[in-house]
């Protein structure tokens, strides 16, 4: 089928004429909500492309009261993990016919309402929350004001969340530690106010329960997600004399600070000390001695999200992925 001429604007008429079908068959084959796979929807699609056929998605949604676009809301953009989320996220938004927008808040509450606010006021269909504290009453607050809102990595327990098996990703790495023979392990978890950190440190605690033994105090470490803050934790657990075999740092930033300390005190990541990180970033597998690390589907995270946002009552709301260890030469048997 030749396309049309340049300068002529295919209709959704001109589509349902040369497909057979009528026009309200046509635009619910070409509607982006919609995931009909039958013959004739496949065949109003193919026969729109070969047209040059454009949906004019804006004016679409403007007759249903939407804009088509999502909200998404992180604390930085320069936390790799978060980039990596929110590329997801618009991937996975795009293809169901959705724009994301995204706006940082920092970890400060009233930043994040603020942004979220600014987000609103951009009326999106939804709000996406990487940003989801503990003590945080952004939820509650859209729940009460029927805003339609999911969570990603993290969650409260009872807006519709997304996210990895923390816990389960924390056991996974100390049980991997145990297994090498290391029992002398250190843990070094993100903010305490937040659910990631907390549930993986429930799992390496769980682990070490298993194996008889327990976290010592001085060895179970709180702070930021950066990797200043893995080099701050890495002075303090490496510059003793008594110091752990192995180390399990809640994210792979926390990890390559710890590296970057442990290389300060002319430790060997690996025949010395061995690290395990968490999300398996890019660079983990690249770093001068590749990090062991736990791998999160974000992209499975990400699709799961979108779905809670454009399908609201659905009754399953909490949505949990299986994350997968990948060992690498960062771990190693303790030394002799």
């Amino acid at each position: 089928m030749e396309p049309a001429a340049t300068g002529n604007v295919v209709t959704l008429k001109d589509v349902a004429a040369a497909s057979g079908v009528s026009i309200s068959t046509a635009s619910r084959a070409l509607d982006e909500r919609t995931t009909s796979r039958s013959a004739a929807a496949v065949n109003v699609r193919k026969i729109a492309e070969e047209l040059g056929y454009r949906r004019n998605s804006f004016a679409s949604s403007l007759r249903r009261g939407e804009t088509r676009t999502l909200g998404v809301l992180v604390p930085r953009l320069s936390d790799t993990v978060m980039a990596l989320m929110f590329e997801e996220l618009e991937r996975a938004a795009s293809s169901r016919g959705y724009f994301a927008m995204v706006a940082t808040s920092g970890d400060d509450p009233v930043d994040e309402r603020r942004a979220a606010e600014t987000l609103l006021d951009r009326n999106v269909d939804g709000l996406i929350l990487a940003t989801a504290r503990l003590d945080d009453e952004l939820p509650r607050l859209l729940r009460e004001r029927r805003v339609v809102h999911a969570l990603v990595l993290r969650t409260d327990g009872v807006s519709p969340s997304a996210l990895g098996d923390d816990e389960l990703g924390g056991y996974l790495a100390v049980r991997h530690l145990l297994d090498l023979g290391h029992r002398d392990i250190a843990v070094v978890t993100g903010p305490d106010f937040t659910s990631t950190a907390n549930a993986r440190l429930a799992g390496a605690r769980k682990a070490m329960d298993e194996s008889g033994k327990s976290l010592p105090g001085a060895w179970t470490l709180a702070g930021g997600y950066g990797i200043e803050n893995g080099f701050e934790a890495g002075e303090q657990l490496l510059g003793t004399t008594n110091r752990p075999t192995a180390i399990f740092a809640a994210n792979d930033n926390i990890a390559m600070g710890i590296m970057a300390a442990a290389h300060r005190h002319s430790l060997r990541i690996g025949p010395d000390l061995s690290l395990v990180g968490y999300n398996d970033t890019p660079l983990a597998a690249r770093l001068p001695t590749p990090l062991t690390s736990v791998r999160v589907p974000l992209d499975q995270i990400a699709r799961t999200a979108i779905d809670l946002l454009t399908h609201p009552d659905t009754e399953m709301r909490v949505r949990i992925s299986t994350p997968t260890l990948i060992p690498r030469d960062s771990t190693a048997p303790p030394p002799p």
